[in-house]
């Protein structure tokens, strides 16, 4: 009797509860304007670099990842070679304090993250629908940048930026323009005593991880060469980097 008493006041309490539904933002439209842009765009390339053989041996014999792309092709191109009679022979050749590597720990992409254009049409004394369409009153520049303070800037955001493309699928760049005068053929309805406004953003994606800095050496013993990574530090890092030729758009009649 016990039992069941407790049970009931169990289900009571489990029906006095209020449900919480998590409710996921929809995502808007990704509208690529890249043949309308009057702007030519021109994104970043790939500045992936392969290690070359003898690189790619020094890289494995350390326990530690390296992928700036500047340093492998500093690296591929050291002439540093030891004379096959040098027994005996050691030395340390310093290379200079680099960033290593970035490690990604979260990439989301913010679809409005900044207005670049807003048309307008009011039809508040109108007597039949009036259109409105996305065009581009004035040229646009839009900048992404890194979220913390830190050295050797450039090398950092191609790291970063390396590692958002390979979760993103979009053409990702720290600079993009939209021209003046683009336009697309999309048009929205604003009925009679409505006004209309039409936003267009620019979406940007989020990327937050860690650097890991080092002094870099070559080590020299004998006929044999080597890596060695010393006093290595960690900071926290992320960026915004914008999507080249892309807009979403926030349609309001009221």
């Amino acid at each position: 009797m016990e039992k069941l008493g407790l049970a009931a006041i169990l289900c009571l309490m489990m029906l006095t509860i209020p449900l919480i539904v998590q409710s996921k933002e929809e995502q808007p439209e990704l509208i690529s304007i890249e043949k309308e842009n009057t702007y030519n765009q021109m994104t970043e390339e790939d500045t992936t670099v392969d290690p070359s053989p003898l690189v790619d041996e020094l890289l494995e014999n350390i326990n530690m990842e390296i992928d700036n792309p500047l340093l492998i092709q500093s690296l591929n191109e050291s002439t540093i070679n030891p004379s096959p009679i040098a027994f005996g022979y050691r030395a340390n050749v310093y290379l200079g304090h680099w960033p290593l590597s970035y490690q990604s720990e979260s990439s989301d992409i913010h679809w409005d993250f900044q207005n670049v254009n807003k048309n307008e049409v009011n039809n508040i004394a109108g007597e039949k629908n009036e259109e409105l369409y996305y065009y581009q009153i004035e040229e646009k520049h839009v900048e992404g940048a890194l979220t913390a303070q830190v050295t050797k800037t450039d090398q950092i955001k191609q790291m970063i930026l390396q590692k958002a493309r390979a979760q993103h699928d979009v053409p990702l760049t720290f600079k993009t323009v939209i021209g003046k005068e683009t336009k697309l053929s999309k048009t929205y309805t604003v009925p009679p005593s409505k006004s209309g406004v039409l936003k267009a953003n620019i979406p940007m994606v989020k990327d937050t991880g860690q650097v890991t800095f080092g002094e870099v050496y070559l080590e020299l013993k004998g006929t044999k060469k080597g890596l060695v990574i010393k006093n290595v530090t960690k900071q926290e890092v992320g960026a915004y980097i914008p999507i080249a030729n892309h807009l979403t758009f926030e349609f309001e009649s009221n």
